[in-house]
């Protein structure tokens, strides 16, 4: 390359990097920073100590263990942590760079990233950053300011994964390991795994139970899942004989669109896929928040936070 072809490259990624950033600082209203604050407030909770009960102590503190030990009441004492941590988790699998809108599902992705970001920021928490296909390609540590945001949301646009796979597993094993205190990590992914197709076709993944890492990843922090989808992934449009390759393996097969049938099984073959992650979902107790690349997504945000905000 060039050095004015690279030169040329920096800019065109520095302009899209600030258009992101214009457009998404507009969104956040006041409204939707005080829904962040009231979804997330209070998570950032440390113990502290143990010390004996004194009159006036919420009762609600009380040791029992330690209290039947000493044989005399002993309340839990907590510090507020402040400022909070927030991981985004994106997948960069070769299926999310697909899109039949005017933005593909990792355009969305970055978009959304910047929104959760900037509203972290100005909350005064940290924002970190784990890019991941079937393995773990970057980690950026929860930091704050400006600059480290644009670097994140940079990242998630233009950052070259060097495999085409998906492995969720696998990245959020390595998160657990890797952050060591509680943070809300938002996994932000089309959920098209071997998994999540097995039923469709014989699987013969060894990447373990996807269900049971986002159970045990809750568990660790407060889990949040995206699942980032395109319309064209649930109907199939009638255009004639096209062939088709996925984008993962690399394997192509010849279908003719014009065949009512087929388009009715495809459709329903997604919507099985789709009722099967649904109920994973439900049954690992994880929150997840739903948006297509044809739907602004500041409204389902918005409506998230709320929800949360009345469950607390």
């Amino acid at each position: 390359m060039s050095e004015a072809t690279a030169s040329h490259s920096t800019r065109e990624i520095l302009k899209k990097v600030r258009t992101i950033e214009i457009k998404t600082r507009r969104l956040i209203s006041e409204s939707m920073m005080g829904a962040y604050q009231s979804a997330f407030k209070g998570q950032g909770i440390d113990f502290e100590e143990v010390r004996e009960y004194m009159p006036g102590d919420d009762v609600r503190s009380i040791d029992w263990n330690v209290t039947a030990k000493m044989d005399k009441p002993f309340i839990k004492r907590y510090r507020e942590e402040r400022e909070l941590s927030i991981v985004l988790a994106v997948d960069l699998s070769a299926s999310n760079s697909f899109g039949s809108t005017e933005k593909s599902k990792r355009e969305l992705a970055a978009e959304l990233g910047a929104v959760l970001a900037f509203s972290a920021t100005r909350n005064n928490d940290k924002i970190g950053l784990l890019l991941f296909t079937d393995k773990v390609e970057k980690y950026i540590p929860p930091n704050k300011g400006r600059q480290h945001v644009l670097r994140v949301i940079r990242d998630i646009l233009f950052y070259k994964p060097e495999q085409k796979g998906t492995d969720i597993v696998g990245a959020l094993g390595y998160l657990n390991r890797l952050q060591k205190r509680k943070a809300v990590v938002f996994l932000l992914s089309d959920f098209i795994t071997e998994e999540s197709l097995a039923w469709i076709r014989p699987s013969t993944s060894t990447k373990g139970d996807l269900m049971k890492s986002l159970t045990l990843t809750n568990q660790r922090h407060d889990l949040i899942c995206v699942d980032i989808s395109d319309p064209r992934e649930t109907e199939l449009p009638n255009v004639g004989i096209v062939t088709l390759e996925d984008a993962e393996t690399g394997e192509l097969i010849e279908i003719d669109t014009g065949n009512k049938k087929l388009r009715q099984l495809y459709t329903y073959q997604n919507q099985k896929r789709l009722e099967r992650m649904e109920r994973g979902f439900r049954q690992s107790g994880v929150d997840r928040i739903s948006i297509s690349t044809d739907e602004h997504y500041i409204n389902s945000l918005r409506s998230f936070f709320e929800r949360r905000e009345h469950r607390r």
